[in-house]
């Protein structure tokens, strides 16, 4: 007799209430009952208001800022764990922590692996999150990890814009691999922008590499912090003849002056998923939802479905 495969539950952190409602209507279930109880110090505790005994769960939490919803990511699964959870998935669309990827100076901590470590150490039994700062960070987990690519959604928009004389631009040399694989599927230039730095979120120079005049650029980037390097870029490239200038990135995180920065820049647009919740509105900010790409890996995730088709690049 072949075993009914229990439905799974999807549960979201308190930082990711709005992605979590909009996969889990996608995915077709309800979401799941948490409650988080913060006490007067600042500690909170989180607790299931459902039976959730050998069930497959999901837990949407992207965590940022990183401290405390890290801290509730990992209660989470730990709460999860010791209610006799059958499979535990964090789903983390922006994962925190992530810039610390190596020692890039002596007496650092690799912040990234430590936070991998202490995953799995709650007790997840599967991650699942999109464009990491860098690729190798899955080599940081002894657990699957699903690696998804904002590509995925955010190519067809490119493609929707219907631009002539497109060139890819990478804002960093970091970036390069990210905006090669964009100019290979879009068949088209591909130029780089090297910048030097006093130190972090603080630009000293920057050099364009590679022709813009009379082109119609897309500078595609994993992130957006500051938005200093987006708009420095985006400033330059109008210097330098292009037609116009806009971004993609898939995280935007847009601390301090960012969303100043962004209004009073050359930029035409930025286009953005929601992975973190947007603060403020912008005309310049436009965003593509991640949750049906979330919801369909899910889906497929627990019937043990092949989810290759979900990588354009």
């Amino acid at each position: 007799m072949k075993l009914k495969i229990p439905k799974p539950k999807i549960f979201a952190s308190s930082q990711s209430i709005e992605l979590a409602q909009e996969i889990s209507d996608e995915y077709g279930l309800a979401l799941g009952k948490v409650k988080k109880n913060v006490f007067s110090d600042g500690e909170f505790q989180v607790s299931f208001e459902e039976s959730i005994r050998g069930r497959r769960i999901f837990l949407i939490g992207s965590t940022m800022p990183p401290n405390d919803n890290l801290m509730e990511m990992l209660l989470m699964i730990d709460a999860a764990k010791r209610a006799s959870a059958r499979h535990i998935t964090a789903v983390m669309p922006y994962f925190g922590w992530a810039r610390q990827d190596r020692k890039d100076k002596p007496r650092v901590p690799i912040a990234a692996k430590l936070v991998a470590k202490i995953l799995q150490a709650a007790g997840a039994t599967r991650v699942m999150t999109m464009d990491l700062h860098a690729d190798q960070i899955q080599g940081f987990f002894e657990i699957p990890v699903d690696h998804l690519y904002a590509s995925t959604i955010l190519l067809p928009h490119i493609k929707d814009l219907n631009l002539d004389n497109i060139t890819i631009a990478s804002p960093d040399m970091g970036g390069s691999k990210r905006a090669y694989a964009y100019s290979k599927y879009l068949n088209c230039e591909v130029v780089i922008c090297y910048k030097q730095r006093k130190k972090a979120n603080i630009i000293s120079h920057m050099e364009l590499i590679g022709n813009v005049e009379g082109r119609n650029v897309i500078i595609v980037d994993d992130m957006v912090d500051t938005a200093g390097t987006l708009t420095k870029s985006a400033d330059i490239m109008m210097e330098k003849g292009a037609i116009s200038v806009r971004a993609i990135a898939t995280h935007a995180i847009l601390s301090g002056d960012a969303y100043n920065r962004i209004e009073n820049s050359s930029l035409k647009e930025l286009i953005v998923t929601n992975t973190i919740p947007i603060k403020k509105t912008s005309s310049k900010i436009k965003i593509v939802s991640c949750a049906p790409l979330f919801a369909d890996v899910m889906i497929k995730v627990q019937n043990n479905t092949s989810i290759s088709d979900k990588f354009l690049m």
